[in-house]
């Protein structure tokens, strides 16, 4: 009988042989979604507009003040000329964080209702191709979809593959606010889907909400869809590095930290999100209570503690997730570090048994989405662990983070 090294430094090996096979796999495809992302400057040239604008001769503040200094300006001012600045400046207006939530609805209602017009005018434009036209019909469909009564878009940028991140519930008034931070190939076509609507952030986000509602009727919350980061394109290169994360980062803490009064927050990290989410762990406002990761190839540290975060860190892996076939390593730039459902990770982590796969984690009625529904009300002595033991609710009792900003 033959038999196989097990050894640990074999198994490294052979980790670092599959990354190494994973890089040549990908780079001849990665490097071109690397590429493709075009600037921001629809948004850009709204935030120029600004930067020049006066509302009854005084220069409007800089856009990227602190929040708090954002959100002293338009309280001081009318509710007739905020609808102005709403009106001359939709984009900047409605990706400006420190304006008031109904605010930022109402500009990128605007926002979104001229980026259909435009989409429109090209689907009959003769100098595009059948494929060009074909995708300004969907981009404006997409739209018309985004305009619907009741929709509140919190962000909105048209330009590349787009950007944008949606609110389900009354955010002003919540106290408690779940953040949903999805994974690759999320952009403003993928945000929403008829079919397995629940692997989109949109699904995700409201599936979410009325499990938080049902676990706690109680507790006023808001869930946050949060599509407002330029995403890798598929499983290439952009996806084994942390770049797309950094830059997703530091725009997931923005939000974090405009959110208005002292909400507690807590963190849902699906798939490459959860690299998103680790990268963003230590900047993010001690607010954030909880970061609960799913379907995660790594979070770019070895350990929980190493996050430099006060939030309680949550983990959860469905046994039929392909994710758990990655080599959960870094070299060189490329994988995200160690797993984090390993009792070495230090993660408390959750049962996920009936999730189905690396996109049904917020599934209605699965076990992952009740568990992820109770850490967002924190109604933790209810989750269930994936040991079947009380091992990820460990020093929780009686605990209480009321009031934390």
């Amino acid at each position: 009988m033959t038999s196989f090294d097990t050894s640990p430094q074999f198994n490294v090996w052979r980790a670092l042989l599959a990354l190494a096979v994973v890089f040549v796999m990908l780079a001849t495809t990665g490097w071109t979604a690397l590429r493709s992302h075009r600037g921001s400057t629809a948004l850009q040239a709204s935030l120029t507009k600004w930067e020049h604008g006066r509302l009854h001769g005084h220069h409007l503040p800089d856009p990227e003040a602190a929040p708090a200094r954002l959100s002293r300006f338009f309280a001081s001012i009318s509710a007739h000329d905020q609808g102005r600045l709403a009106h001359r400046y939709p984009l900047a207006v409605g990706n400006m964080n420190g304006a008031p939530a109904a605010l930022r609805y109402k500009a990128n209602r605007i926002a979104l209702e001229q980026a259909r017009k435009v989409e429109k005018k090209r689907m009959h434009d003769s100098r595009l191709s059948t494929a060009g036209q074909q995708d300004a019909g969907r981009r404006m469909h997409r739209y018309e979809a985004l305009l619907s009564p009741g929709r509140q878009i919190l962000a909105f940028d048209p330009e590349g593959s787009g950007r944008i991140a949606e609110v389900f519930g009354d955010l002003t008034s919540a106290q408690r606010v779940s953040v949903v931070v999805p994974g690759v190939d999320t952009d403003l076509l993928t945000f929403q889907r008829t079919y397995r609507k629940y692997s989109a952030p949109v699904g995700m986000a409201k599936a979410l909400y009325a499990a938080e509602r049902t676990a706690s009727p109680s507790t006023r919350t808001a869930v946050i869809a949060w599509a407002d980061y330029t995403s890798p394109d598929g499983l290439g290169v952009d996806a084994a590095t942390g770049l797309r994360a950094q830059e997703g980062a530091i725009r997931l803490n923005a939000l974090l930290r405009a959110l208005p009064g002292r909400i507690q927050v807590s963190m849902f990290c699906h798939s490459y999100g959860s690299v998103v989410c680790g990268v963003a762990a230590r900047g993010m406002p001690r607010r954030v209570t909880d970061i609960a990761v799913a379907a995660s190839p790594g979070m770019r540290v070895t350990k929980a503690s190493h996050l430099g975060t006060t939030a309680r860190v949550w983990a959860m892996r469905d046994a039929s997730d392909w994710v758990q076939d990655v080599p959960y390593l870094e070299l060189g730039g490329l994988g995200h570090g160690a797993d984090p459902v390993s009792s070495e990770f230090g993660a408390r982590v959750l049962s996920a048994r009936d999730a189905q796969g690396h996109s049904g984690y917020f599934l209605p009625g699965t076990d992952s989405l009740r568990n992820l529904a109770d850490v967002g009300v924190g109604a933790y002595e209810a989750v269930t662990c994936q040991a079947e033991n009380d091992a990820c609710r460990s020093g929780l009792s009686g605990t209480t983070t009321a009031g934390r900003a």
